[in-house]
């Protein structure tokens, strides 16, 4: 069967967006470094944000949900140890990877025991650290509930609770279910196929009306009268939750 060009069109669009669905934020105070791994992991089509303190990241895991922090241990004020165990007490579970100077095996030891998931020792090479990266995303995860944080909406997955705004807001199950696939990845794209695939797996009567459906009832319970709607229909492509709106 022949393909279109609008087919192919969409399928490198879609694959573009989803090359940058990967979240990070690197904790680094030294301006010159956390310039150097910026650049590097963004070539390698990581999304990135970027804090020079712990005080303004534990901010940032407040507002928004990452799959990988990547954690200075030496900060100033709140370091990066701190940081660490502060956002494990708050069941964060993004994966984190400590960078520091420190290299006995004590030491090492107590980062890991803080909730690291990983350890890089200055001077590292950035293959390495791309290496270590990817091995943890590969990493089976064990769910243990945690929150999800974009923009005004926060989701419990372990209290089963929506909030916006502070506000509960009452969802069917499958709703949560949707709300929190697109909220683990805010700004990104999913075909309806990927998002039957994630929320419906278990269900093979569930087609891409059955997501429209679900999304036009989430809007009915987010949207705002005259404002942007909280999902955006991205028109062949699909659908992303949009953290400007949220």
């Amino acid at each position: 069967m022949k393909t279109s060009w609008n087919d192919s069109h969409t399928e490198v669009v879609t694959e573009q967006l989803q090359a940058n669905c990967t979240s990070i934020l690197l904790v680094e105070d030294e301006p010159e470094m956390a310039s150097i791994i910026r650049a590097w992991l963004q070539s390698q089509s990581y999304k990135v944000d970027v804090v020079p303190s712990g005080e303004v990241a534990l901010e940032s895991l407040q507002r928004q949900s990452y799959d990988l922090v990547i954690l200075d241990w030496m900060l100033p004020g709140v370091s990066g140890l701190e940081v660490c165990q502060r956002f494990r007490a708050t069941r964060g579970d993004s994966l984190i990877i400590m960078l520091t100077n420190k290299s006995k095996i004590t030491e090492k030891t107590l980062g890991l025991d803080s909730g690291a998931d990983d350890y890089l020792t200055k001077p590292f090479n950035l293959r390495e650290l791309s290496a270590r990266i990817r091995a943890l995303l590969r990493r089976p995860r064990v769910f243990k509930g945690f929150i999800y944080r974009v923009g005004s909406l926060e989701l419990d997955s372990w209290t089963f609770k929506f909030c916006k705004n502070g506000e509960e807001i009452s969802l069917l199950p499958r709703e949560f279910a949707l709300l929190e696939f697109l909220m683990r990845h805010p700004d990104c794209v999913f075909s309806p196929e990927e998002i039957l695939n994630n929320v419906w797996a278990s269900e093979a009567q569930a087609s891409p009306d059955t997501i429209r459906t679900y999304v036009k009832n989430i809007r009915k319970k987010l949207d705002r009268p005259g404002r942007p709607s909280v999902i955006k229909t991205i028109h062949s492509v699909g659908y992303r939750l949009e953290s400007e709106h949220a």
